[in-house]
């Protein structure tokens, strides 16, 4: 059973690309050494949305700054139950910034991923961190690096015991002594107020969260706005580039246009040059080939006079 959690947490380890090959070859494997019912269940397993996918690899890559959020989370409830708003304030204040942390290392994981941290994936990317760490102290809460999709955090009702009512610790001696009857009043009237205060409470918290909240879109918003322009900016770099090469690429074609044309010319030239010699080559051996024929016939002429002329006759003298 360890080896097969090892196996399921390395199924969300891998890249979203091949969560459906790893799941499939995991669920044969399984079924191969005889646990069909838990290759049922591996084929079971969802694949994860990509921003559910980006928080499984915070919580596997990057779990010190995700513990870190856990931890901002259980100061501020311990916080709400002691009642001091200045510890409140304080953890507020750090789990925002580690809430704007992991949304700069989810924006990293994303573009490694070859993806587009658009505003709607770190909005949703923020929701399920600030879940997890809502359900943190819970047994049956999401179980974190395993997750499939998106989570919302629990309402803000669920916290409101947890804000302390006003006026809760006067002390026994300052106490003033009433009748029954008028303690039952002022009892009446204290429940009422601390019922008030509590619920005021609440919304100032909610109204403290939801404005939390929309700073940290605000802050997502101008990330991808600067990433956005920086893209912009880098694009039309290569544009310009492109255009420049364009144009030199145009002036070396003209360029070889006009070689090309003057090679032409200078073929079409050489190669009429090369016919007309051509030609008077032809003219010239016919002519030596005529006057070989005359030569022959004249040196046959010749030969054939010199036989046929009478030889002188030689006579000798006698002394």
């Amino acid at each position: 059973m360890a080896k097969l959690n090892d196996d399921i947490d390395e199924l969300f380890k891998a890249p979203l690309t091949e969560f459906i090959a790893a799941r499939k070859a995991l669920a044969a494997r399984l079924k191969k050494n005889g646990f069909a019912s838990e290759a049922e269940g591996i084929k079971a397993l969802a694949k994860p949305s990509i921003s559910a996918w980006t928080v499984n690899q915070l919580y596997w890559k990057n779990r010190e700054e995700f513990d870190e959020l856990i931890a901002t989370a259980q100061r501020f409830r311990k916080a709400q139950a002691s009642g001091k708003m200045l510890n409140m304030r304080e953890a507020l204040d750090a789990r925002r910034e580690v809430l704007s942390h992991l949304s700069d290392l989810a924006s990293a994981i994303l573009h490694d991923a070859g993806n587009n941290p658009s505003l709607d994936t770190l909005r949703r990317i923020s929701t399920t961190l600030e879940a997890l760490s809502a359900y943190a102290s819970q047994s049956d809460g999401p179980t974190p690096g395993r997750l499939t999709q998106d989570i919302d955090p629990p309402g803000f009702d669920s916290f409101a015991s947890f804000i302390p009512s006003a006026g809760t610790k006067t002390r026994a001696a300052e106490t003033p002594r009433v009748s029954p009857a008028k303690q039952s009043v002022a009892s009446s009237g204290k429940s009422h107020e601390q019922t008030k205060a509590a619920a005021e409470a609440s919304r100032r918290e909610e109204r403290q969260a939801r404005i939390n909240a929309a700073k940290l879109s605000l802050q997502n918003a101008k990330k991808v706005l600067t990433a956005a322009r920086a893209g912009v900016k880098s694009l039309e770099g290569v544009r310009k580039k492109a255009e420049t090469t364009t144009k030199e690429a145009e002036k070396q074609k003209r360029e070889a246009d006009e070689r090309f044309k003057r090679a032409i010319a200078a073929f079409t030239d050489a190669n009429l040059r090369a016919q007309s010699i051509g030609v008077e080559l032809s003219k010239a051996t016919s002519a030596l080939d005529e006057a070989k024929r005359t030569v022959e016939k004249a040196t046959a002429e010749l030969e054939s006079a010199f036989r046929e002329s009478p030889q002188p006759r030689q006579t000798g003298r006698h002394s």
